[in-house]
C-alpha cells in the first residue's frame, strides 16, 4: 500500500519538461510575431483561431465528444476533430479524458486543474506537473472508452502535432515565417491562454445562475474570447447541453454554429437545456410536494 502512495505521490510531482520548453518556445514565437505585424498575417491568424478554437475544440472536442451533446455523421466528427488539432491542446483523446474527470471530480484532488490549488495552477500550472494532458492508457480506457475503440481517433490523438507541421507549410509559402509566428505561434499562444481562461476565471470570478455543486461562474468576457464557453455556471449545471448561452444576452457562437449544423442536417439528437425546462420541472415538483 505504501509503495503504491509513493507512486502515485512521484507521478503527482513529475515535471513535464518538455511541455515547459514547448510552452516557452511558442510563447517566444507569439513575441516575434509581434515584429510583423501586417493586416493579412492578423487575418489569416484569426481565420484558423476560429477553425481550431471554435468549430475545433468548442464544437468538436468539448460539446460533441466530451459530453455528446449532439450527434454527427462519422466524417464530420472526424474533421471537427481534427480541426482540434490544430489548437496544440493536445490530441482529442487526452483532452476528453482531462475534461471528463475535471466534471467527474471537479474542485477535488482528482480534478486535473482545480482551482482550489490555487489560481496558477487551475490557469497553466497544471499542464507543467503530474499527468498533465498527458493521460495515461489506463484513464483513456476508463474515462474516454467510446473513442478509444475508435481507431481513426486514436490515430488522430497520437499524431495531433503533424496537422500543424502540414499547415507550416502552405503558409511559408504564401506569406513567409511571419505567417507562421502569427497563424500558428501567437495564433496558439492565443487559444492556449483563453481556453486555460475558462479552468481558472470561470471558477473564480463571475455571476452564477444555479446553485451548482462548485465555484463554476458565467463571465462574459470570457465567453467572448472563447466563442462562448465562458457561460461555465451554466455549462457545470447542464454539461450534457450543446447550448451554453441561455439568455439573448449570453452570446453563444459555438451553439449558433451548432445549430447551423442541426438545420443543415449534419447534427442531430441535439440537446440544448431552456431556461423554460428548470421552470416546468421545478413546477412539477412542487406539485408532486403539495
Amino acid at each position: 500500500m505504501q509503495n503504491v502512495v509513493n507512486i502515485n505521490q512521484a507521478k503527482s510531482l513529475k515535471i513535464q519538461w518538455s511541455t515547459i520548453i514547448a510552452v516557452t518556445l511558442f510563447h517566444a514565437m507569439a513575441v516575434a510575431a509581434l515584429f510583423t505585424f501586417s493586416w493579412q498575417n492578423l487575418a489569416v491568424a484569426v481565420l484558423f483561431w476560429w477553425i481550431a478554437n471554435s468549430v475545433g475544440v468548442g464544437i468538436g472536442y468539448h460539446r460533441l465528444l466530451t459530453h455528446r451533446g449532439f450527434k454527427t455523421p462519422k466524417w464530420v466528427e472526424y474533421i471537427l476533430t481534427f480541426c482540434g488539432t490544430l489548437a496544440l491542446q493536445s490530441g482529442a483523446i487526452n483532452w476528453v479524458t482531462t475534461h471528463r474527470k475535471h466534471h467527474a471530480f471537479t474542485e477535488t484532488e482528482q480534478d486535473p486543474h482545480s482551482p482550489i490549488k490555487g489560481l496558477y495552477h487551475a490557469h497553466i500550472g497544471w499542464i507543467f506537473q503530474g499527468e498533465g494532458q498527458n493521460q495515461s492508457e489506463a484513464s483513456m480506457m476508463r474515462y474516454t472508452p467510446d473513442m478509444m475503440r475508435d481507431p481513426v481517433q486514436r490515430f488522430m490523438n497520437k499524431y495531433y502535432w503533424v496537422s500543424s507541421i502540414l499547415l507550416a507549410i502552405p503558409l511559408y509559402a504564401f506569406g513567409g515565417f511571419s505567417m507562421i509566428f502569427w497563424a500558428i505561434g501567437l495564433r496558439v499562444v492565443f487559444g492556449w491562454q483563453t481556453t486555460w481562461l475558462v479552468n481558472s476565471v470561470t471558477h473564480t470570478w463571475g455571476t452564477r445562475r444555479f446553485d451548482s455543486r462548485d465555484t463554476s461562474t458565467n463571465n462574459g468576457l470570457v465567453a467572448a474570447l472563447t466563442f462562448g464557453e465562458g457561460w461555465h455556471n451554466n455549462h457545470h449545471t447542464y454539461p450534457r447541453s450543446a447550448k451554453h448561452g441561455l439568455t439573448w444576452k449570453e452570446i453563444d457562437l459555438n451553439w449558433m454554429q451548432i445549430w447551423t449544423l442541426e438545420k443543415l442536417g449534419l447534427a442531430t439528437d441535439v440537446y440544448a437545456f431552456r431556461l423554460e425546462d428548470e421552470e416546468v420541472e421545478t413546477n412539477e415538483q412542487l406539485q408532486k410536494a403539495a
